[in-house]
Formats: C-alpha cells, sequence, structure tokens
C-alpha cells in the first residue's frame, strides 16, 4: 500500500502540471496549486520553499525520477551498452513530457533566476549523474580513462535528443539512440577506438539502423 504522503504529494505534482500547463510558469501560484491539489498552502510550502521547486519537481516526477534522483542507469556489463541505456532513459523523460510545457519552461527560465538555477541544479543535475555512473563504472572496467567530461557529453546528448523531438521533428527512436552512441559518442570518449566491453555491446552496423 501507498502511504498517504506519498499519495498527497502525487497528488499535489500533478496538480502542479496541470496548472502549469493551463496557465504557463509565470502565472502559476501556489495557491492556484493547493486549490487544484484540495490541499493547503502549508501543506505545500512545508514540502517546497517556492513555485520553482514546486514546478521542478513535478517535471522530475513525470520523466520517472524518484525523491532521491533519476533512477540509477542499468549495468549493462559494457559502455555502449550502459550509454544506450542511460540515452533511452533520458529519451522516455523526453517523451513523456508535454512538448508546449517544457518550451514555455525554457522561455520562463531566460526571465525568472530562480527557476533557472533550479532547473539546472535539479534537471541537469539528474542526466549529469547519470552519466558520472556509466563513466565510473567504464573506468573502474578499464574501458576509459579517468579524465572524462561528462557535463560535455551530458549537453551533446540532450541537446541532439532535444533537438529530433522539439525541433527537426525526426524519430527519435531507438535506432537514433544507437546511431547517437555509435557515432557520436563512443569515437569521442574512445577517441576512435571500437567499443570496448562484450560482444553483445559492439555497435550496430548501418544496415541495423
Amino acid at each position: 500500500m501507498t502511504p498517504r504522503g506519498d499519495v498527497r504529494t502525487e497528488a499535489i505534482l500533478a496538480a502542479a502540471l496541470e496548472v502549469l500547463a493551463e496557465v504557463g510558469y509565470d502565472r502559476l501560484t501556489m495557491e492556484a496549486v493547493a486549490a487544484r491539489a484540495q490541499a493547503s498552502k502549508a501543506t505545500l510550502y512545508r514540502r517546497w520553499p517556492g513555485k520553482a521547486e514546486l514546478v521542478v519537481g513535478a517535471v522530475r516526477a513525470h520523466g520517472g525520477a524518484g525523491p532521491d534522483g533519476a533512477p540509477v542507469p542499468p549495468d549493462t556489463g559494457g559502455l555502449r551498452g550502459d550509454l544506450v541505456a542511460v540515452l533511452e532513459q533520458m529519451r522516455a523523460n523526453l517523451e513523456a513530457q508535454d512538448a508546449a510545457l517544457i518550451l514555455g519552461l525554457m522561455t520562463a527560465m531566460h526571465r525568472d533566476p530562480v527557476l533557472a538555477e533550479t532547473v539546472r541544479g535539479r534537471l541537469v543535475d539528474d542526466k549529469r549523474a547519470a552519466f558520472g555512473t556509466v563513466v565510473e563504472r567504464a573506468v573502474r572496467r578499464g574501458d576509459l580513462a579517468g579524465d572524462v567530461d561528462t557535463a560535455l557529453f551530458t549537453e551533446i546528448s540532450s541537446a541532439m535528443l532535444f533537438s529530433r523531438l522539439f525541433v527537426t521533428g525526426e524519430p527519435l527512436d531507438g535506432a537514433f539512440v544507437r546511431h547517437l552512441v555509435d557515432a557520436v559518442l563512443i569515437p569521442l570518449l574512445t577517441g576512435g577506438r571500437p567499443a570496448p566491453g562484450p560482444p553483445a555491446d559492439r555497435p550496430t552496423t548501418q544496415g541495423d539502423l
């Protein structure tokens, strides 16, 4: 059975997304979310200091993150498999979101420094932590050196997935994820060497795409 507190939190986060989709970030208020969730403002403020933290928490939860952050990427036993797994998580997170809502939130970030700082401190850090986990595993296996710029790879991956979904409209599917790993990430990480790992972890050929 789900604890009552968890149910209440889920209801508030769902209400926050509903209000955000209806009125946008600038017009969203804690009062409106509390009314939609049939909760008191005091309940909201006990959990979230302000609307920036509430909205980011709602977006993270909708994308599959728990109270302690995004799910840990599965350990596939090889660098390529781990990269595919973390990108599949990022893809699922993006596809779970409402496009207009996310684009509106990004616009609001330029006007609201508190929102911008909160997004960067939670959503961006979730992705960096996931890539960091993959890199740490690869270093322990001896597949990579320890001087990898995980922030750069997070930015490259996020930008390419975002572009597919919100800009070009081209398919954002498993084939693209594997191609991104094989054609961009692994060559950059390994200096052009084949992906280390078990046979099943080897890159796909162009015909497999």
